[in-house]
């Protein structure tokens, strides 16, 4: 996809995660849970933040799963999704993902598609606008994305 075919106006954003999160979210994890609501939705770029994990956080269960026989980038967008919506958790009953963080806000993440290539991305906390270059260098790997 070039730049040419890409929407106008305020359809994406760039979501800086930290590791080993940001790769648990290409391997399944869904929700992400953040501290605040979220009311915007559409496309995002996953970032992975430069913190290197914790060694402690490896080695959860969950988390060893999802990112076994997997890089961890950081500083790179590494995949792209659909934010479909946010809510506050509403308890194991209703939200009965093994990811859902109790007291959060969950952003539901929907097509969720790794990039074969990461791109390295300077991010930023809660949310950023991409810029156009940025875009064209991920789009190019995802030919038959439509946002």
């Amino acid at each position: 996809m070039s730049l040419a075919t890409l929407p106008e106006g305020d359809w994406i954003r760039g979501i800086t995660i930290r590791q080993p999160w940001a790769t648990c979210i290409l391997a399944g994890k869904n929700p992400e849970n953040r501290p605040v609501h979220w009311p915007w939705q559409g496309c995002v770029l996953i970032h992975a933040g430069k913190k290197k994990p914790e060694p402690a956080v490896l080695r959860d269960p969950l988390v060893a799963t999802a990112i076994r026989g997997r890089e961890l980038h950081l500083g790179a967008v590494i995949g792209v999704a659909r934010l479909t919506g946010c809510h506050l958790d509403q308890g194991p009953e209703k939200c009965t993902s093994p990811w859902a963080e109790r007291g959060a806000h969950h952003l539901v993440l929907a097509d969720v598609q790794e990039l074969a290539l990461p791109v390295p991305a300077t991010g930023a906390l809660p949310a950023w606008k991409p810029k156009p270059d940025l875009l064209t260098q991920v789009f190019q790997q995802l030919p038959d994305f439509r946002p």
